[in-house]
């Protein structure tokens, strides 16, 4: 167990520190995992998550195609001039904008359409583009922890444990639309003095036309019709068994054919070393996951409590959320969650109760809602926590915007504390009070 865990150590400090690019460094620890047989290659395969990777280059296509036809150079000068030139006001709005778009498609999907208006209305109010767009893949974090469908962890619990979409909305929502108001208030504290707009800068902003950055009218009528169902498939998949990543690369495609764009092209704007780095990652994650590394760490959690629910289901929340920060918590939850549910079982025998209706609301869910609240909002602890902060630091990149690993920690690792004392005191005072 310990040798793989020094391979992702030294994999991790590298991309931590940026000494080579994160994605060499994902991949050579991917092919050491592999050439030292910590894992065998079929099974180191088999674990890369082909969902999110054609999710992610659906979406970059389609991106692609919009970007060409001008709408987000529109969409950015409308609400610039509907907020009369103001950065704080439109990074506020954006924020709530990427919180509720996240809750109902994946926070990939929400950063990928949100982060080039982004950057283009920062170029227009002449203001620094990387800590909103950091804000914008915190936030997106955030509002996909409130229901089944905004983040893979969440998602992967439902499916396991049979709850419902409104189960989640029910037990989850309450506790983020607390942090989104604590997190906008600090936000606006931090930045109040750095995002601010010259008068010269206003006054361009009201003389702009918005009409005039359509360059493609047609194209994009076209566009936005596929687009459209694109987003209506991501809601209807979910009932018809369909993967969003499959929606979105067969969407993507069909986008290509209708609006006659050249798919070389196409394929060119596709963040490659995003999917790479990505490739890699999954892979040594399943080689810690096959030498139980996980299920260790769990059976800690277990030992350290000594048997008590609310300590058991606090350690989880701060536990997951730590090591979400650290790792993809995709394997992580799905690890987690065969824990979980065996410990159920134990608890109830231990408390003396034996009615399901009673074990699932006394026992089940603390637990469970421990874990989704943790592996979600710890995917802003740092860079790699999540697959939306991976994606906008690229994007970001490619528009001469980089996000190094530590200007997010900086700002994404504080916001996730203050996240999850709100969380820790919602589950003291939901199940122990």
């Amino acid at each position: 167990m310990l040798l793989p865990i020094l391979v992702f150590l030294v994999a991790y400090f590298f991309i931590a520190t940026e000494i080579i690019d994160k994605t060499i460094a994902a991949l050579i620890g991917a092919g050491l995992m592999i050439g030292l047989h910590f894992i065998g290659y079929e099974e180191a395969l088999h674990a890369i998550d082909m969902n999110v990777l054609f999710l992610l280059i659906g979406m970059m296509i389609v991106v692609n195609t919009l970007t060409d036809t001008g709408v987000f150079e529109w969409l950015a000068i409308k609400l610039a001039r509907l907020a009369k030139g103001n950065g704080l006001v439109l990074t506020v709005f954006f924020m709530l904008l990427t919180a509720v778009l996240s809750a109902f498609l994946d926070n990939v999907t929400t950063v990928i359409l949100m982060a080039p208006i982004t950057i283009l209305l920062c170029q227009l109010l002449e203001i620094p583009a990387v800590p909103i767009l950091i804000m914008e893949a915190v936030f997106s974090n955030i509002g996909g922890t409130a229901t089944l469908v905004g983040d893979p962890p969440n998602i992967l619990i439902g499916s396991q444990t049979h709850l419902s979409f409104n189960d989640f909305l029910i037990n989850l929502s309450p506790p983020v639309l607390v942090m989104i108001v604590v997190l906008i208030g600090v936000m606006v504290l931090m930045f109040r003095k750095t995002i601010k707009t010259t008068e010269q800068t206003r006054k361009r902003i009201e003389q702009s036309r918005p009409d005039k950055a359509i360059l493609q009218p047609v194209v994009l009528k076209k566009a936005l019709i596929v687009f459209g169902l694109i987003l209506a498939g991501f809601f209807g998949g979910r009932v018809l068994g369909i993967e969003p990543g499959i929606i979105a690369l067969a969407g993507s495609m069909v986008m290509v054919l209708v609006c006659k764009k050249d798919i070389h092209h196409s394929l060119v704007h596709v963040e490659w070393n995003t999917i790479l780095f990505f490739a890699g990652l999954f892979m040594m994650i399943s080689a810690l996951e096959h030498h139980h590394v996980f299920e260790a760490m769990g059976e800690f959690i277990l030992h350290i409590c000594g048997g008590n629910l609310m300590a058991t289901a606090l350690t989880i929340l701060w536990f997951s959320a730590i090591a979400s920060a650290i790792i993809d918590n995709i394997p992580l939850v799905m690890a987690m969650i065969p824990l979980v549910k065996g410990i159920i079982p134990v608890f109830a025998q231990h408390m003396g109760i034996d009615d399901p209706m009673l074990i699932q609301a006394q026992i089940a869910e603390p637990l469970l809602w421990a874990l989704a609240l943790g592996a979600c909002l710890g995917g802003n602890g740092t860079l790699v926590g999540a697959s939306a902060n991976v994606v906008i630091a690229q994007v970001a990149s490619r528009n001469n915007c980089p996000i190094t690993f530590w200007s997010f920690t900086k700002y994404g690792f504080p916001f996730m504390i203050v996240s999850l004392l709100i969380a820790h005191a919602y589950l003291y005072l939901r199940f122990f009070m």
